[in-house]
């Protein structure tokens, strides 16, 4: 992982999705905790902290035609996207004990989402931008005849890092289908597929926000994201800190 990206180490990356995982009372005090921990993660890695960083990356990676091969064989042809105004169950409960997840990268932050609610990887193509939308919404890729709605990723998720700085050095190759909706999540890189059990997940607490944010696989330092949940909050043009109405 490069040392420009947001999250340099293990320990700023833990810290920060503990922070979102948090139900804190004020979002302003989330919000300056959050830069904060932002701000650490711009400091220069120690040469071996570097290095070992290289090495878990060679370690975990698989090449990226397997992983989409992978995937869209996995796909669940019954899996919906969430009705429209029907409560959720959190995804702990909407889970099987055992399950595969997807492991991707944006901007140095690693997110898993669930094999049953994708709905396949694209190479990411021409996209064509739209205006009067939010500044995550990348506009409107065409992909055999089917129209598919482009989130930039990192603007979504933490859109108090995603300056000027950042969206230049992003280079997003891959679109992440959420379930059977129109929505897909850009990516920089596709890591593995990996199998989970519950227990290896520190799941969100159910009264805290952001209900995109299922949990966080603790092994893997990584969030793991809640596409139904996602899906809604799209669907009504809302931002990773906005409240569902």
């Amino acid at each position: 992982m490069s040392k420009d990206t947001p999250f340099a180490n293990e320990k700023v990356m833990e810290e920060y999705l503990s922070s979102l995982l948090s139900d804190a009372v004020d979002p302003v005090e989330v919000t300056e905790r959050t830069a904060k921990l932002l701000e650490q993660a711009t400091v220069d890695l120690a040469p071996d902290d570097s290095a070992q960083s290289q090495q878990v990356e060679q370690s975990v990676v698989t090449p990226a035609d397997e992983v989409i091969a992978h995937v869209n064989n996995s796909v669940d042809d019954t899996a919906k996207a969430p009705p429209g105004g029907v409560p959720l169950k959190p995804l702990e409960e909407r889970l099987d004990n055992n399950f595969q997840a997807l492991f991707f990268e944006v901007a140095g932050l690693t997110l898993a989402v669930p094999l049953i609610t994708l709905g396949g990887i694209h190479n990411l193509g021409k996209i064509g931008p739209l205006f009067g939308k939010p500044s995550w919404f990348m506009g409107v890729m065409i992909h055999r005849d089917e129209k598919y709605n482009v989130v930039n990723t990192a603007q979504w998720v933490m859109p108090e890092k995603c300056d000027q700085s950042l969206e230049d050095q992003l280079h997003y190759q891959y679109l992440i289908m959420l379930s059977d909706s129109e929505w897909g999540l850009a990516s920089e890189k596709l890591v593995n597929t990996v199998s989970l059990s519950k227990e290896d997940v520190k799941w969100r607490q159910v009264s805290a926000k952001r209900p995109w944010l299922a949990g966080m696989v603790k092994d893997k330092m990584c969030a793991l994201l809640d596409v139904d949940e996602l899906i809604v909050m799209l669907n009504n043009g809302l931002g990773s800190k906005d409240q569902v109405p």
